[in-house]
């Protein structure tokens, strides 16, 4: 759980999915009941997010788009899955020496996936017609199949943009026998194609739009160039699709050219021409509909999932061949076996975490229970959380706990627990390194106990930050191990020099005028061991800050 002083140490994940949508999410739903570590990196700006509802949803037809999203990334928490609000700046190839790519963001440390996974979408272009693009994912659509049901049987236009208009133009009379095709962009249309439109009742008009007209916010019709009016009640336009694939254009990936445009060229699985490179949902399909893009990111994180499980066995043959140059680890393999020859934070506590042994005994720390029942519950984050005896008692006793660790093991031990207890709903758990991890949401109470750590901890740069997530009003409450062993109790980290709380205090530096002492002092506690073989009387140390703007 640090970064080196002189170089930064960057995350290193199983796979990164670019953009949070129903592709994204998918295909990192599929990648974490593999026990993959992911991160999802969410611009929070979905393609429909225009629509109040989507439809064609197998079970949640109707649903806003806005709500699937939401449950999908709650689903995702149960298998430790880390979503984040943020923008990736760019994607590189790794360092000689590492196998993955480097990703790069706007607001966080870099770090090194062993595949991406693209999900970024498109934009839809539109005609520059004033009044269009205000009616967008309303009464101007772009998919019947999305939204022919709710229109159907009106009046409706298509407004030709491109060649793919004359297809639209057929396929929306199937909705309404009512269609107004205008035709004033496309030029003049053969006239085979005009003979097969008039044949069903589609009337055509080559009369330029001048403006697409609403009044008390619905749509009323269209204005042409002669100052005539056409009354509609939808409009359909084929968009110009606009992938979202700059990130990896300089990697002169393959493309394939399709009637709506230049899009990435995928394998049926999402597989680009790069290696370690997939693409899902509308940045390589722009027809895709919400089921489709679902589809295709679930079919890209197993085969993604499949691509890591070759190349861990090609690594272990290797290693048992002798190749020294095998190096790698896979965030399900055992403590003992395939370490790095670079022991990362998050290698190291992995390895401590899911060697079997269970390192905490369940149990709130005594020290913490004691100030933290002074307090009124609230919103509470727990810094380096372990497996989770702590975070379950704060929900036991009405708070809203977001509990961090850095151990996809410790935080799967305390969802377990929390289950066990009854009180799942009111923990949200985090698998990352709090060095690089960020988190918008506020706190009435942020708490770190016996947060001390056997590889180098940038702990108090970790603790400042979590202190400005804190509302006014809102405390830190800081419990460490003074002086003595912890017996395997704890963080497991033996004799250390740890700060006492006045120390403590002197090392974050906060501005007296903005912060207040509640307490600090140094409390001696009896402490058994988890297999109840040996006791001592240990001392804890205790600060609690309370922030006052």
């Amino acid at each position: 759980m640090r970064e080196n002083p002189t170089t930064p140490l960057t995350d290193r994940w199983d796979a990164i999915v670019i953009g949070g949508g129903a592709a994204g999410l998918s295909a990192a739903l599929m990648l974490g009941r593999a026990r993959r570590r992911v991160l999802v990196v969410d611009a929070g700006e979905p393609r429909n997010r225009f629509a109040a509802h989507m439809h064609g949803v197998l079970g949640d037809d109707g649903t806003d788009p806005a709500e699937l999203l939401r449950r999908g990334r709650h689903e995702l928490s149960a298998y430790h899955v880390t979503v984040r609000r943020g923008v990736v700046t760019s994607v590189e190839e790794g360092d000689d020496d590492e196998a993955g790519l480097t990703v790069r963001f706007a607001d966080a440390a870099p770090a090194v996936a062993r595949a991406l996974i693209l999900a970024t979408g498109m934009t839809d272009g539109l005609p520059e017609i004033p009044g269009l693009r205000d009616r967008w994912g309303t009464s101007v659509l772009h998919c019947p199949y999305c939204h022919g049901w709710e229109v159907r049987g009106r009046r409706l236009a298509v407004l030709g943009t491109s060649e793919m208009s004359l297809h639209q133009a057929q396929l929306v009379r199937q909705w309404s026998a009512d269609l107004v095709f205008f035709t004033a962009a496309l030029g003049e249309i053969d006239p085979p194609v005009a003979s097969r439109l008039a044949s069903r009742g589609v009337t055509l008009i080559d009369t330029p739009v001048r403006e697409v007209v609403s009044r008390d916010g619905e749509l009323r019709g269209v204005r042409l160039a002669d100052g005539s009016m056409v009354e509609v009640d939808a409009i359909f336009v084929a968009s110009q699709a606009q992938p979202h694939d700059d990130l990896v254009a300089h990697f002169d990936l393959e493309r394939a050219s399709t009637p709506m445009g230049s899009f990435l060229a995928t394998d049926i699985v999402g597989q680009t021409s790069h290696p370690r490179i997939w693409a899902a949902g509308n940045v390589s399909d722009p027809s895709a509909t919400v089921p489709v893009a679902m589809a295709a990111g679930a079919r890209a994180g197993g085969m993604v999932n499949m691509a890591l499980v070759t190349e861990d066995f090609d690594a272990a043959e290797r290693a048992a061949a002798g190749d020294s140059s095998a190096d790698y680890t896979t965030s399900a393999d055992s403590p003992a076996e395939h370490a790095t020859s670079v022991d990362s934070p998050a290698d190291h506590w992995e390895r401590r975490h899911s060697g079997g042994e269970i390192r905490w005994s369940g149990n709130v720390n005594e020290s913490t229970a004691a100030v933290v029942r002074t307090l009124e519950a609230g919103d509470v984050l727990e810094l380096g959380c372990g497996e989770g005896g702590d975070a379950v008692w704060l929900a036991e006793h009405g708070w809203q706990v977001t509990a961090v660790d850095i151990s996809p093991t410790a935080t799967a031990r305390g969802a377990d627990a929390a289950s066990a207890r009854g009180v799942s709903s009111s923990i949200e758990w985090v698998a990352h390194d709090l060095t690089t991890w960020h988190t918008d949401k506020q706190f009435d109470l942020v708490t770190a106990s016996f947060f001390h750590s056997e590889v180098e901890l940038q702990r108090i740069d970790i603790l400042r930050r979590a202190a400005d997530r804190l509302r006014p009003g809102g405390h830190l409450l800081l419990v460490t191990h003074v002086h003595g062993r912890s017996h395997g109790h704890g963080n497991g980290h033996g004799v250390h020099a740890l700060p006492t709380p006045a120390e403590e205090l002197e090392q974050l530096a906060f501005d007296p005028a903005a912060w207040e002492v509640v307490m600090q002092e140094i409390r001696p506690r009896e402490i058994t061991s988890p297999d109840g073989t040996q006791t001592a009387t240990i001392k804890d140390g205790v600060l609690l800050l309370r922030r006052l703007t």
